[in-house]
């Protein structure tokens, strides 16, 4: 049996390969980065956050502002 979150993770990259494939058709910029230092940025983003969420270290912003 498939694991749910790989079902996502596919559904996920379908749903950005036909909007992807629909900007094109459209002849409209993708909202995304089009290099790939772009797309390294967004991943370095996403490591960093998921680095820090595991060290269990950080700050509660939006609890200090009462949010």
């Amino acid at each position: 049996m498939v694991d749910a979150s790989l079902i996502i993770a596919f559904l996920a990259l379908l749903t950005g390969f036909t909007a992807g494939a629909f900007f094109a058709l459209l002849g409209v910029p993708i909202p995304a980065p089009p290099t790939i230092a772009g797309i390294l940025g967004i991943l370095g983003i996403y490591l960093g956050f998921k680095t820090i969420e595991y060290l269990g270290i950080g700050y509660d912003l939006l609890g200090a502002l009462g949010l």
